[in-house]
């Protein structure tokens, strides 16, 4: 039961897939202790669905309201948790306040890839902070991951962040990726593809030829998208993180 009870907290935390890399021994902070339900309350819950979402925007005059309680302290609180929403929010608000220090344990958390749902705004605040290290941070992430199509994490975002970067400095790091790039989804194309067959023989056998067509097109839809690159995300949330970060609620 112990051990029913572990996966069940660890997938509630994000580990939804276990995997063994080259770097799951590298040192980065970790909190001694649990986080209370009124630190959830106030620090995480009211943040970890709405930030960088594109439904609503009041949740940047709530994170203006807030800034200025944001402290580095803080942000290793959230970083130091092993839960997605809790180290998301942490990246996010190390961004806002400009806590270079805490590079180290956002690139650290990204080539680690510990929980789900949160690399995103890893890349986002790698990408935002625009140093050396962050981009170390990304070529180690696509060194690696590119070639494991069978770990469909968040290889697109961090390829997008580098090209994000190299549109903002003129450089030209993509070019060392784009062929591990292009050989990650072509496999992965394969892996979806033989995915794809077994659903639609369900499809078919429960639903019909119809709905069958239907999903067909979506997928192929859907296939062709996933090989563009855009950088579109970090086109519209830098700004919001660079109007945030100048915002001066002290008084």
């Amino acid at each position: 039961m112990e051990n029913m009870n572990e996966m069940a907290n660890l997938h509630l935390a994000g580990a939804t897939v276990r995997h063994i890399s080259p770097f799951k021994d590298l040192p980065v902070h970790r909190n001694n202790q649990e986080l209370s339900a009124d630190f959830y309350k106030k620090w995480v819950n009211p943040y970890y669905m709405d930030i960088v979402s594109y439904y609503s925007v009041d949740w940047i005059e709530s994170v203006k309201a807030i800034k200025h309680e944001i402290t580095p302290d803080l942000c290793l609180l959230l970083l130091g948790d092993f839960n997605w929403r809790t180290r998301l929010v942490g990246s996010y608000f190390a961004a806002v306040k400009g806590y270079t220090d805490l590079i180290e344990c956002i690139g650290t958390h990204l080539i680690k890839s510990e929980v789900c749902c949160v690399g995103h705004i890893y890349a986002l605040t790698l990408a935002f902070f625009n140093t050396n290290q962050c981009i170390q941070y990304l070529h180690q992430y696509l060194d690696y991951y590119l070639t494991k199509p069978s770990l469909y994490f968040d290889q697109k975002v961090v390829i997008e962040a580098m090209v994000f970067i190299d549109r903002q400095n003129q450089s030209n790091h993509i070019t060392q990726h784009m062929d591990s790039w292009k050989a990650f989804v072509n496999e992965q194309t394969k892996i979806e593809k033989q995915q794809a067959q077994a659903l639609a023989k369900f499809i078919k056998d429960s639903k019909g030829e119809n709905t069958l067509k239907n999903y067909q097109d979506f997928q192929e839809n859907e296939q062709s998208k996933a090989a563009l690159l855009s950088t579109d995300f970090f086109d519209k949330q830098i700004p919001i993180i660079q109007e945030l970060s100048q915002y001066n609620n002290s008084h």
